[in-house]
């Protein structure tokens, strides 16, 4: 055998023998990480050689918390590093009983010897957000605790948890949760008989033996989850009285290799969370299953074996990834539950109506777009079908359906049908159609439910509710938020059980009358509308009520007009001899912020005697009535921010003695009375952005912050005249006063304090400002930055701690050109919340200055990079922080100590339920200012987002469970989402700091974006979901907009907006202005503290305004232009036909059209002139305002969320261009421009602008000319255009410029057009953006027509006149010749046909009588024949109006010849010198003439 070779297919690789070090310091590690990252690039091997396997580092801990640290390759097993193991660390009596461990998530098992450590090490560093470019060979040997530990130990030592320290006081129900068992405890098995519930979750390395599976006769429910076993048990067979089995959250692969059919009684499986991709052939014969839970595992469909267990009731299947459900699930006849949330089935099977005892079907994110299969379950109860596709609701349900939850659909309609039983759904009692797209309801669909407790209707588009609301007597919940409500109905009366009332950021002018009759409302939130007055209450009231309302139309007819006194002394000197209405007597908490009440309006709050929250912020409140406070005295919060307030009543202050919550910010204080400090409960105060000032001498008569003993949240901020300081004694003289005024001078009293505000602020000394801990949050920094202004605000909301912490570095790194801004923590936390948001706010600055200098540029490392590791490095250090205190050195070594604290959370187990240490975590979003570059980065719910012109930007990512992309990250790692939108359960996001139980589930790796600041970036919004969840991006950004000249101001409103939209929670808000980012140095605000105008008061509506609540945010309409005016035309292509298909859904979709372009007119200084049907008019100052209107339009106009119904059509699908590129969405647009001196005249009706004149029917006609999503302009409107870009002008807006600049505009001339109705043609000119050039080949591919398509009406002028002040709009149906367009073309030709001749037409003199003969003019003899006094329609040849198209087509050729002919004899009767200016006018493509070109055809003209 000495010449055998081995064959190549026996070559095997060899791998490197570990290498095995003893402990070193920490810092050692970390300094062989950092170098190897700095290192340069490695060469390439030759080709002929084969690289070498990379090699890691691992810890590897002894029982004793020693570590050693090894290298091996990713391929080294667990058996081949226990042979280095052995040899290095071990006696030789030691080796055979020690085995290698891993502990994470709170679990410890034994690692089987083919499993490769350093692979999971590099897996779970991946999974827990690490980069390979963060250096993942060297990580693995540094402390990673946090994450993952492995112990390499004897393996006979015994439980985590000693048996003599388990304490068993019932043995029915038996919890062993993460102890760290090998096997059953023997004290067990004395009482197995009696167990009827054993818990085994979190043990790993459990084995149940046998005979103790024998004994346990009584055993109905048997937990083992999180056990991280890849195939159950055998011995869970032999429990033959099992009724329930959980193995959720492991690894299994395979149920089918346990015999579960041999358990008789079982009635429940829970295998959620593991890996099944199919289901087992027993499962048919499970005859007693009752519940089957299978869901987040890797089902593509529903297993067929599922579909024939006949006895199933209850199934969950969600978040797999099946796309249809089988037919044969319909068989599964006893079915009462479905869960299918989060797939993608698109469909309900046709034989749905066979689950005739189903009561439950929650299929909520999916894709299903029609019900009809639903309608037909005769015994449903309960529908949840929330992010689908639906867009018809039929109410034609079982009627025993009793909850409908139906939000985040395209629902553009609900109507009424009869059921499948031949009854509609009577007992539904809660109904939630929110976030759809429904502009009214079906009056007679609403009135026949009856039975409704709650009604969910916000985010849609209605304008009115019907008046059949009062039907619904059992209705205590309405709310209606976020729509286009200009009234409630009359009705609304009736509702006697109505509890709450949410229809805040609507456009009510008034709260009704009616409403002062409903006896049991407690809640009225009716913040973000336009009311000014508040509707007395009818006369006789009460009698009504007490009568069913039946005369209410004629109580509320003679109700009488109060004059409000502010005077009056009580609420029923406003009634005298009346009883208080019944809301009087009811209501508790009114919201009525943001609003246009005046002091006229107050004294019917008077009456609210029962009022516990009364909110009045930014309204035009200047004085609060003398005895405003004297019937209120049951008040509790009081919100009066942002109006005009000078003073306070003070004769009733002190009754105020329930009063916790005051808002005073924003107003016009100077000093607050000295009664304040009588409101003894009094915890938040908030009085910032006023004008007080300080003088605490003044003790006996102003306020004091020292009189209010239990304030816990004090914000002075925005005071720039307030000055705090020590009291400075004069001499050696102590008066008897001076003891008390130098505790007056401070803080030191307020012992419950948690927030205090001092912004901008003058403290000339600091010895009596306290310190800023964890308990208590303390800001006296200025509000400039680098020259950028800030403002911040924030609330404790209903906690008594802190649980957000703001951050704010000016000159990071002594730069001017760097700055930080920073939040963290969670809306809702627990107290032990404040130890982690402290910790990152103390450590982020050093974490991110050291990670920035270890940037290897050389590599194309970022600061995208260095924010990156500095929350993952963020993450690890407050997990040490956290567990310090449990922290011993048996061994003296200092990772050791890392070691064992970790260990403490590592041998905790689940969550604790009262908010313990293990389940805190931390959202945090951090913005990066680098000269002109910005980086945001965040995890968890904290958002920052971005004004661009008034449009939001969101520059950050919300990490919400739900997002599938977090889905497929949170499976990969081993975890779940619950159809709550947990992850696991437990965390409400998916990214964070902390919840360290669940990582690398919930980890916290950042998303980072990095941008350019422009001209065009005003502000940027930082908020945790104390904001967010509340209010949207885009109305953020409206409501800061309307402040952005004090950050302050615009953070406080933000804020307050918050609290007003429900926001019970932490809410904390940065505003940072961006205005002075690119400011010249000259005129940068050096001064935070100049004196500026204390706050700016909500403006006025003029009169010709809209009134619209969303509109009114934004800049207020310019001035209607006059003298030269851009006009600017649109309209919806194939408005007809969209509306003729689908009026529903054209009716939403025309509102989101109108508001949109009322947005833009706003942003971009335009003015609307008007409105017809669906076409726009309107004006502006400069060309560049009007095109960028336009292009602002045309590009919004793909984002919006259009109905379903529109995009499914072919006029409003969406189109790409060849590159990709959306280019074609919803709605079509035809635009048109033209410049002039049209005539300007008020009308008298409408009290708007008006414009009459030749030029408005230009341009009218140039927007005719125009097709689907095409702007075009004329020649006038592109040389204004040309020198409003090239020239400064105070009347152009750079911004409008440099926006127009930044869409790369593309301009395409389309030739000379002939206008209709107009003699001289026009040479037209289409824009196109850069981003939209692709619908310039789009359009070439369908070319207009040469005449432009008339409008939906038979005869447009005769709607518009060309001498109409309302010029003819364009059409957007294409059609054949008519017979006008004929007699039109006729008499062109014998206009033409004159002129060739030399002769002209002139109208003849209009006859002065009856029977007068016409008279030619006196000059008529020396016209010669140059004139002809005729009437050019006399000439035209005969055609009926219904003449034959073959009978049309004869009259257009001849008139095609003769238009020939007519040309032919003109051009030969042109001079030489006129031909070479008709070349030349020819030869420019309707380019603007020059100055030279002009002289060029004067010199012409005059030879």
């Amino acid at each position: 055998m000495a010449g055998w070779k081995a064959p190549p297919s026996w070559a095997t690789e060899d791998q490197p023998e570990p290498d095995v070090s003893s402990s070193e310091d920490e810092h050692t590690s970390a300094s062989r990480r950092k170098a190897r990252r700095r290192a340069a690039t490695v060469s390439r091997a030759p080709p002929t050689q084969r690289p070498e396997p990379p090699v890691y580092w691992i810890r590897v801990y002894r029982a004793n918390n020693e570590y050693h640290r090894l290298t091996c390759a990713l391929t080294t097993t667990v058996s081949q590093l226990t042979v280095a193991l052995n040899r290095k660390l071990l006696l030789p009596g030691e080796r055979e009983d020690h085995r290698l461990y891993i502990k994470e998530r709170g679990r410890e098992r034994m690692l089987a010897q083919t499993e490769r450590p350093a692979d999971i090490v590099r897996r779970r560093l991946e999974q827990a957000g690490y980069d390979v470019a963060d250096g993942l060979d060297m990580l693995g040997g540094e402390d990673l605790s946090f994450l993952m530990k492995f112990v390499y130990k004897s393996n006979v030592l015994g439980p985590a948890v000693r048996e003599e320290d388990m304490i068993f006081t019932d043995f029915r129900n038996v919890d062993l949760t993460n102890k760290g068992l090998r096997t059953v405890p023997v004290v067990l098995y004395a009482h197995a008989e009696e167990i009827e519930s054993l818990t085994l979750s979190r043990n790993p390395m459990l084995d149940i033996p046998g005979d103790f599976v024998q004994n346990c006769t009584s055993l109905r429910e048997l937990r083992l989850s999180n056990m991280s076993i890849k195939k159950v048990p055998r011995s869970v067979e032999s429990f033959s009285t099992l009724m329930g089995l959980d193995l959720s959250s492991n690894r299994i692969a395979d149920i089918g290799d346990v015999g579960l059919w041999r358990l008789p009684d079982l009635r429940e499986l829970r295998v959620q969370n593991n890996r099944l991709d199919k289901a087992p052939w027993y499962f048919p014969r499970l005859r007693t299953l009752r519940l089957l839970n299978i869901s987040n595992n890797k089902f593509q469909e529903v297993p067929e074996e599922v579909c024939k267990m006949q006895g199933l009731e209850e199934l969950d299947i969600s978040f797999n990834m099946i796309s249809v459900l089988p037919e044969d699930l319909c068989r599964l006849s006893r079915l009462q539950v479905l869960i299918i949330v989060g797939n993608r089935v698109s469909r309900i099977p046709e034989g749905f109506h066979q689950l005739e005892n189903l009561a439950v079907l929650d299929c909520r994110r999916n894709s299903i777009a029609e019900l009809g299969a639903v309608n037909f379950l005769p015994r449903l109860e309960e529908l949840l079908v929330g992010h689908n596709d639906v867009q018809a609701l039929d109410l034609s349900f079982s009627k025993y359906l009793t909850k409908l939850h139906i939000s985040h659909n395209d629902i553009t309609q609900i109507s009424l049908a009869p059921g499948p039983m031949g009854s509609t759904p009577t007992s539904l009692t809660y109904l939630n159609v929110s976030y759809a797209k429904l502009s009214s309801l079906d009056d007679l669909a609403l009135a026949q439910l009856t039975s409704l407790e709650e009604l969910i209707l916000d985010c849609n588009k209605f304008r009115t509710i019907p008046e059949s609301l009062g039907e619904l007597t059992q209705l205590h919940t309405f709310s209606c938020s976020d729509n286009l409500l200009d009234s409630l109905p009359a009705s609304i009366g009736r509702l006697q059980r109505l509890e709450r009332l949410d229809v805040h950021n609507n456009n009510l002018a008034e709260i009704p009358s009616a409403l002062w009759a409903c006896s049991s409302l407690e809640r009225i939130n009716m913040t973000s509308n336009l009311i000014s007055t508040i509707r007395p209450p009818p006369t006789g009231a009460a009698a009504a009520a007490a009568a069913g309302f039946a005369s209410l139309e004629s109580a509320m007819s003679s109700t009488t007009t109060l004059v409000a006194d502010r005077k009056a002394s009580t609420a029923g000197s406003l009634f005298p001899g009346r009883a208080p209405p019944p809301l009087a007597r009811a209501l508790q908490r009114l919201y009525l912020g943001e609003n246009r009440l005046a002091d006229d309006a107050l004294p019917m709050l008077m009456m609210l005697r029962e009022l516990r929250v009364l909110n009045l912020s930014f309204n035009d409140i200047q004085e609060l009535p003398r005895p405003f406070f004297r019937d209120i005295v049951m008040l509790e919060e009081l919100y009066l921010s942002g109006n005009k307030l000078a003073r306070l009543p003070t004769e009733d202050l002190p009754r105020l003695n329930r009063l916790e919550v005051l808002y005073l910010n924003g107003n016009r204080l100077l000093t607050l009375p000295q009664e304040l400090g009588k409101v003894i409960n009094l915890a938040v105060l908030d009085v910032g952005s006023n004008g007080l000032r300080y003088n605490i001498s003044n003790w006996e008569f102003d306020w004091n912050w020292n009189f209010n003993k239990n304030l816990k949240y004090l914000n002075l901020s925005g005071n720039k005249h307030l000055k705090i300081q020590t009291w400075q004694r004069r001499g050696d003289k102590e008066g008897p006063n001076s003891e008390l005024l130098e505790r007056l001078a401070g803080f030191e009293e307020l012992s419950q304090l948690r927030v205090l505000g001092l912004m901008d602020v003058t403290t000339t000394l600091a010895v009596n400002i306290p310190d800023d801990t964890e308990d208590r949050r303390v800001r006296t920094s200025v509000t400039l930055v680098n020259q950028l202004q800030y403002g911040i605000a924030d609330t404790l909301g209903n906690r008594d701690y802190l649980s957000m912490f703001d951050l704010v570095q000016p000159t990071f790194r002594d730069s001017r050109d760097e700055a930080i801004f920073a939040m963290f923590g969670r809306s809702h936390a627990s107290p032990h919340n404040t130890h982690v948001s402290k910790f990152l706010h103390d450590n982020f600055v050093p974490t991110f200055t050291e990670q920035l200098k270890e940037l290897d540029l050389n590599k194309g490392e970022s600061q995208t990079d260095a924010l990156r590791r500095t929350f993952l490095k963020l993450n690890r250090l407050t997990h040490d922080f956290l567990f310090s205190a449990f922290a011993t050195n048996p061994s003296g070594r200092k990772m050791s100590q890392a070691s064992h604290r970790s260990g403490a959370l590592l041998g905790l187990s689940a969550p604790d339920p009262t908010g313990g240490v293990q389940s805190i975590g931390a959202s945090g979003i951090v913005a990066y200012f680098r000269g002109h570059h910005l980086y945001v980065a965040n995890v968890g719910n904290a958002l920052a987002v971005m004004s661009r012109r008034g449009q939001a930007h969101v520059v950050s990512s919300k990490h919400e469970p739900f997002d599938r992309n977090e889905i497929t990250r949170i499976r990969a790692a081993e975890g779940w989402v619950s159809p709550k939108g947990l992850v696991n359960d437990e965390a409400d996001v998916s990214r964070s700091f902390g919840y360290y139980h669940l990582l690398p589930i919930v980890n916290a790796r950042p998303d980072v974006s990095s941008l350019k600041l422009s001209e065009l970036d005003e502000f940027l919004i930082i908020a945790n979901n104390g904001l967010w969840d509340y209010v949207s991006y885009q109305t953020a950004v409206d409501i800061a907009r309307s402040e952005r000249a004090d950050p302050m101001i615009a953070a406080q409103k933000l804020r307050d907006f918050a609290i007003s939209y429900g926001a019970e929670g932490t809410t904390m808000i940065m505003v940072i202005s961006l205005a002075s980012v690119f400011a010249m140095r000259g005129m940068e605000k050096d001064d935070p503290l100049q004196d500026v105008e204390v706050f700016t008061p909500p403006r006025r509506v003029r009169k010709d305004e809209v009134g619209d609540n969303q509109t009114g945010r934004l800049d207020p309409e310019i001035s209607p232009p006059t003298g030269q005016v851009v006009l600017a035309f649109t309209d919806i292509v194939n408005s007809t036909h969209l509306w003729d298909v689908n009026e529903t859904a054209m009716r939403t979709a025309v509102t989101m059209h109108h508001q949109l372009l009322r947005r833009h007119v706003r942003i971009c200084g335009g003015y609307e002139v008007k409105t017809e049907g669906d076409a726009f008019m309107v004006a502006f100052t400069t060309v560049t305002s009007a095109l960028l209107w336009c292009i602002s339009v045309q590009i919004h106009l793909l984002d919006e969320p259009w109905p379903k119904e529109i995009l499914d059509l072919p006029e409003g699908r969406a189109i790409h261009d060849e590159n990709g590129t959306l280019i074609a969405r919803g709605l079509s647009l035809r635009m048109g421009l033209h410049v002039g001196w049209p005539v300007c005249e008020a009308d008298f009706v409408s009290r708007r602008m008006d414009y009459y004149g030749p030029m408005v029917n230009r341009a009218s006609r140039v927007s005719n000319i125009a097709t689907g999503g095409q702007i075009l302009l004329s020649a006038d409107a592109v040389h204004e255009l040309e020198l409003e870009m090239a020239l400064p002008s105070p009347l152009v807006d750079p911004q409008a410029v440099d926006a127009l600049r930044a869409f790369e505009l593309s301009f395409h001339s389309i030739g000379e057009r002939k206008l209709k109705g107009l003699e001289i043609p026009e040479v037209m000119t289409a824009v196109y953006p850069q981003q939209l050039l692709g619908r310039l080949h789009y359009v070439a591919a369908e070319p207009a027509p040469l005449t432009p398509p008339p409008h939906d009406s038979d005869d447009p002028d005769a709607l518009f006149p060309l001498d109409s002040p309302s010029p003819p709009f364009v059409g957007d149906d294409e059609c054949s010749w008519t017979p006008d367009q004929v007699r039109e073309l006729a008499q062109l030709a014998v206009r033409l046909q004159a002129l060739a001749g030399g002769r002209r037409f002139q109208p003849l003199p209009a006859r002065k009588g009856s029977r007068a003969q016409v008279t030619l003019p006196p000059d008529a003899s020396t016209a010669g024949g140059h004139v002809l006094y005729a009437d050019p329609a006399a000439l035209l040849p005969a055609l009926s109006e219904r003449a034959s198209e073959a009978e049309a087509l004869g009259v257009l050729e001849v008139l095609a010849l003769q238009l020939e002919l007519a040309a032919d004899a003109l051009a030969a009767r042109l001079e030489p010198g006129a031909g070479a200016i008709s070349d030349a006018l020819r030869a420019r493509g309707g380019r603007p003439l020059g100055a030279a070109a002009l002289q060029q055809i004067l010199e012409l003209l005059s030879s």
